[in-house]
């Protein structure tokens, strides 16, 4: 079954996080030895980020970030096919981004039969 990894920072300084890239680089051969890595991404920086709303009369509006809305910093992702929710939960606890006030939110792919 394939679960997402969405990498919460509680700060956007590795090293406030409790973790370094040496770190994220040793957890990417972990997960990629182990044969469940399906893909991953580590995002832009914050600041590039953009926002788009269509509200109810259809206008779009566009704000660029960053946004202060959440403590948390999306940081990125990784998909990974595991057996169950618990060895997907096991690996989310070894993830560098679940250190430091970070979290590692797990959801299960949709699976829509295709």
């Amino acid at each position: 079954m394939k679960y997402m990894m969405l990498i919460n920072a509680a700060s956007t300084d590795p090293v406030a996080n409790g973790c370094t890239p040496e770190d994220w680089m040793v957890y990417d051969k972990q997960v990629s030895e182990a044969g469940i890595f399906v893909s991953g991404e580590s995002l832009a920086d914050l600041t590039t980020a953009t926002a788009v709303r269509v509200g109810p009369d259809g206008q779009r509006t566009v704000t660029d970030g960053p946004f202060a809305e959440s403590r948390e910093v999306l940081g990125g992702f990784y998909v990974i096919d595991v057996p169950n929710l618990d060895v997907a939960l096991d690996w989310a606890a070894r993830c560098p981004g679940a250190r430091g006030g970070g979290s590692v939110v797990v959801r299960p792919i949709a699976d829509f039969g295709e």
